[in-house]
């Protein structure tokens, strides 16, 4: 595999964001996705190189939104959603969330820069192989569906890194004549979000990081013995409550059971699909029980229903499950870009794992088991890697103005883990969400927190005293919602 490193730092920051051409806004809507209500906003494209060092020719098209501020003199430096993924695009990932930042847009425009590779910006798309969505896991599979992959992408992958996208904020930022910017990243989002403060602090006002990832983590080893802890304090918290006890006793030892079970012998359901409501036969074992109690182990939402489909199951109703598994797939399918999402595993994380330190036995003893670490090792084994700047995996030191969110029940960026990032910030704030899952921003008051925060940037004028009252959902006794 090809790696670029240090040699390539100089010529990428004479050619990533100089000289950028102004770029022509034009009234558009946006939305997440077909079928979602719209927004207005003013759109554009910025051509960008697809290799900054110019070594490989061709261009890729940046989609680049701005939802303009409510204020009719807003403060020029705008805000800045970065998605998470890796792979999801910003204009869809804001256009979900968006009444979760209108307190921030009262003052500020709101830039929506798809990151190369995501939404509108060359997305390197790659359909999902169903065999591997449904757990199916072979290193032979998985080879010829990444070969295909690859074959079939626009661009050479190997441009499609965190340290080539961050020049591209840079570039938009000098297009749109914006003097700094006001950066929120949420899970992968925080990566870019740390790297873009590290390469270009000038151009950074303040920071909000969303389920943080720190650099010096390398996603993968880590995401199943997270989400095992996340879900065993889930089900550990139903048992402790009277109601969700009474109604589903020993839910962990079924938790268990409903593991070995379905990895010993998976069933065959019906279960109708998302897009057409058609019935469909699919294939249910401990793969795609593993991803539907992944997902729904993400938010507060979906963490209510979490006993009560795992005592559906196991009573032998594996169609509310299997339910929830066909959505998370299709939503996979549609809303990350699995090309680009590679291309960041594959130069950022997997080649930087210590496997002395790798807790095997615990990922193997988890309910997801080793198929997903395996299957991106198997991945990077013939991805090409790509730039990645010198310190890129080192701790970001600033004394930019920081605000931290974390969940205590995220399954996948734990508290910990902004903390590990922040060790080297001499500015910055931590708020923690009791009960809450993966990503803050629309939880409670913290919208209006981030608000604050962003207006003054100073992470001392918050009063997170409010968050104390922020809602967690009831855990779902049956299919009619929790007792009033």
């Amino acid at each position: 595999m090809v790696r670029f490193t240090a040699v390539l730092l100089a010529i990428l920051a004479s050619a990533g964001a100089a000289h950028a051409q102004p770029i022509e806004l034009t009234d558009c809507r946006i939305s997440a996705g077909p079928g979602s209500p719209s927004m207005k906003a003013r759109c554009g494209t910025l051509s960008r190189p697809l290799d900054p060092a110019g070594a490989v020719p061709g261009e890729i098209e940046l989609k680049v939104a701005v939802v303009p501020a409510l204020n009719l003199t807003p403060e020029p430096d705008p805000f800045v959603p970065i998605a998470g993924g890796p792979g999801q695009g910003a204009v869809q990932f804001y256009a979900s969330y968006s009444s979760s930042f209108e307190d921030v847009r009262r003052n500020r425009d709101i830039v929506l820069v798809d990151q190369r590779g995501t939404g509108e910006s060359s997305a390197m798309d790659c359909p999902v192989d169903d065999d591997l969505v449904e757990g199916q896991y072979s290193t032979e599979l998985t080879l010829e569906y990444t070969e295909a992959c690859l074959a079939q992408l626009p661009a050479d992958p190997r441009f499609f890194t965190t340290s080539v996208a961050v020049t591209d904020l840079e570039a938009v930022r000098e297009a749109l004549g914006y003097p700094t910017l006001n950066l929120y990243g949420i899970s992968y989002g925080t990566r870019v979000a740390q790297h873009f403060a590290r390469r270009y602090p000038g151009s950074t006002r303040s920071i909000v990081l969303d389920g943080v990832v720190p650099p010096q983590i390398s996603l993968g080893p880590e995401i199943a013995t997270e989400s095992q802890r996340a879900v065993g304090a889930i089900l550990a918290r139903c048992a402790g409550d009277a109601a969700c006890n009474e109604r589903f006793p020993n839910i962990e030892e079924k938790f268990r059971d409903m593991v070995a079970e379905l990895d010993a012998s998976p069933v065959t359901i019906e279960v109708p699909h998302p897009d057409t409501g058609r019935l469909e036969s699919t294939t249910f074992g401990r793969g795609e029980f593993a991803i539907a109690v992944r997902l729904l182990a993400y938010h507060p939402g979906s963490i209510a229903l979490l006993p009560l489909l795992i005592n559906e199951a196991g009573d032998g109703n594996f169609v509310p499950l299997g339910s929830q598994f066909m959505m998370t797939a299709t939503a996979i399918s549609d809303a990350l870009s699995l090309g680009m999402h590679n291309a960041i595993m594959c130069t950022e994380d997997i080649p930087f794992l210590d496997k002395k330190e790798i807790d095997y036995d615990g990922i193997a003893a988890s309910y997801m088991g080793v198929f997903q670490l395996s299957a991106l090792e198997a991945i990077c084994s013939v991805w090409p890697e790509g730039p990645i700047d010198p310190g890129f995996k080192a701790p970001l030191s600033t004394d930019l103005p920081v605000l931290l969110l974390s969940g205590d029940a995220d399954p996948i960026t734990p508290p910990r883990y902004a903390e590990m990032a922040a060790v080297d910030f001499s500015n910055a704030r931590h708020l923690i969400g009791r009960h809450q899952g993966h990503g803050q921003i629309g939880v409670g008051c913290n919208p209006r927190l981030v608000a604050a925060f962003i207006d003054a940037a100073d992470p001392a004028v918050i009063d997170a005293e409010c968050l104390e009252r922020s809602f967690v959902m009831p855990f779902f006794l049956d299919f009619s919602g929790p007792l009033p």
